[in-house]
């Protein structure tokens, strides 16, 4: 009698799954996550800066540190997840541009909500997980567009009447740094001074949405 083989498919010799449970556990919190960093990143952060350098960049790791968190989960591995985690916030130190403050804090709060988005385990309802992400939003606009509606803009610049740089002169350079750049000042420090070249470093603050031209970025 010929003997009877069982045929095995593809995924069954290759040890593969191709749909489990956590495949839509996956769907509905990756919606949720591209959901509220949308709200975070376009409809606050970018209004304000119209950086659309730091655009590109909060969505892609905001969605790259979802799915890296979400696929460690699944190993269960405690040691994998803490290197994990060290390398994503280790990348901040890696860049070839210094990241202001805020474009930092702006950073922190994306990869913060792609981890906990991506790691809520089945104890968390998704009542908290809202509460969470909505708590995040809602402070980030109390303090963007309500509590600090004036957000005050730095540039640094090299200046060369070094003779200005006295105390008692303060006013004077004052005048002549808001006559050269156009800007209504706030304030300036006083940096790096070159006397060799007679050289200073002047780095003036002032509010972006008081200028007839508002289009000035960090710098």
């Amino acid at each position: 009698m010929p003997l009877s083989i069982p045929l095995k498919s593809f995924s069954e010799i290759m040890n593969l799954t191709w749909i489990d449970e956590d495949f839509y556990t996956l769907i509905l919190r990756m919606v949720v996550n591209l959901v509220f960093i949308t709200v975070i990143i376009r409809y606050m952060y970018y209004p304000i800066t119209k950086r659309k350098d730091y655009l590109f960049t909060y969505y892609l790791i905001g969605m790259i540190t979802f799915f890296l968190c979400f696929g460690l989960k699944k190993l269960d591995i405690d040691t994998g997840m803490g290197l994990g985690l060290f390398a994503i916030f280790g990348i901040i130190r890696y860049r070839t541009d210094a990241i202001e403050i805020k474009e930092m804090t702006y950073l922190f709060v994306v990869i913060g909500l792609s981890v906990v988005n991506s790691l809520a385990s089945n104890k968390i309802s998704l009542a908290e997980m809202a509460l969470i992400n909505v708590s995040i939003v809602a402070i980030t606009f109390v303090l963007e567009y309500i509590w600090l509606i004036k957000h005050e803009t730095r540039k640094t610049i090299v200046y060369e009447r070094i003779d200005l740089i006295l105390p008692e002169r303060y006013d004077e350079m004052m005048e002549d740094l808001e006559k050269r750049t156009g800007l209504q000042i706030n304030r300036f420090e006083v940096g790096k001074i070159n006397f060799l070249d007679d050289t200073a470093q002047v780095r003036i603050f002032y509010y972006a949405d008081d200028q007839a031209l508002s289009d000035y970025h960090n710098s």
